[in-house]
């Protein structure tokens, strides 16, 4: 009898570890262990507590269209985010141009699902803005013959955002190579020599999100800094120039959040002012099934999405969101081939 019982343990313990391993590899598959469940992966610019309102909304609306729970995965690291999707672990991201140019690569079943519109509500103008700011009081320092020049930044202190950033280093590294390749002394030049100092800067400090690239500039880490517009809009106000303009000043809030609750009142100024591709919302379609992957498509592009203020939210509102309407903002449907000119600097 106390043999019988022993085996029969056995036989109901060994059965218990095949189901555990069989659940485990699962996991490291990335499909959910429940069929009922959409999980989406942020990038560390969208993962911040003021976002957490659109990102809810967000998911409340995937949730009421497909029947689904959503799931928030919240990042610190680009790399981190794009693995995430790449390797089966989410089904939905939102993310840069190069992120999703990286993705597909490493996944064909990547694929994209919109992109905002610019203010017209076409793709015509679906574009942000990658930046090079410098503060304020050192904007002289940057200039020949009173006007801004990339000569001046050889040598300086520089924060980028990371090497998957589309604007906070692709554009603008691909725009300091294209710049200075033609001189003698920096023919050889190259996007990954701008990664680290010696070569070309002094120092190179990398911020993980925009906001943090910016912060590295506020707080004189640095002397340069790449970050983009649609990432620090609701930090900052306007104090002198037209938007996305060499020349224009911006000014920290006296209420910002964090990270830029530590620089309040500071000040800094574009040199350089590149404009950039729209950033997608991007599908693991090995993981989104094709019905969801549609009726998440229909949701994104209805007037419901494009009318909705905590995901498009007022120009002039105080609160942060994803996105800012200005104008007749919504998403617009893309396919791959839309993100050719950015996969061309990529090479």
């Amino acid at each position: 009898m106390l043999k019988k019982v022993s085996l029969l343990t056995t036989i109901l313990l060994l059965s218990a570890f095949l189901v555990a391993c069989g659940n485990a590899v699962d996991g490291e598959n990335g499909h959910s262990s429940s069929e009922d469940v959409i999980e989406i992966v942020w990038y560390p610019n969208e993962s911040g507590e003021d976002m957490k309102t659109s990102r809810d909304e967000i998911g409340a609306l995937i949730e009421d269209t497909t029947g689904k729970k959503v799931e928030h995965h919240l990042t610190t690291d680009y790399a981190i985010a794009i693995e995430t999707l790449v390797n089966n672990n989410a089904a939905l991201a939102f993310m840069g141009p190069v992120g999703y140019i990286e993705a597909r690569e490493g996944n064909e079943a990547v694929e994209p699902i919109v992109v905002p519109s610019g203010p017209s509500g076409t793709l015509e103008d679906a574009i942000y803005y990658s930046w090079l700011g410098v503060n304020i009081d050192e904007q002289d320092d940057f200039k020949e013959n009173g006007e801004f020049s990339l000569d001046t930044i050889a040598g300086k202190k520089m924060s980028f955002v990371s090497n998957s950033s589309t604007s906070g280093f692709v554009v603008p590294s691909s725009t300091i190579v294209d710049y200075f390749s033609e001189q003698e002394e920096y023919k050889d030049l190259t996007a990954e020599s701008l990664m680290e100092g010696g070569p070309f800067f002094d120092q190179v400090l990398f911020g993980n999100s925009h906001q943090g690239s910016a912060v590295n500039l506020l707080q004189n880490k640095v002397d340069v800094a790449a970050f983009c517009d649609t990432c620090v809009e609701s930090y900052v106000d306007i104090v002198e120039g037209e938007p996305n303009e060499v020349g224009t000043v911006y000014k920290v809030k006296d209420n910002a959040a964090e990270p830029f609750n530590t620089v309040q009142g500071e000040e800094f100024i574009l040199m350089n002012s590149t404009p950039v591709l729209n950033s997608p919302f991007v599908a693991n379609t090995e993981v989104l099934e094709e019905e969801d992957f549609k009726k998440i498509q229909d949701l994104f592009t209805s007037d419901e999405v494009a009318n909705n203020e905590k995901i498009f939210v007022p120009e002039d509102a105080e609160e942060s969101a994803l996105f800012y309407k200005s104008a007749d903002e919504r998403f617009i449907v893309v396919d791959d081939e839309w993100f050719n000119p950015i996969r061309e600097l990529s090479n």
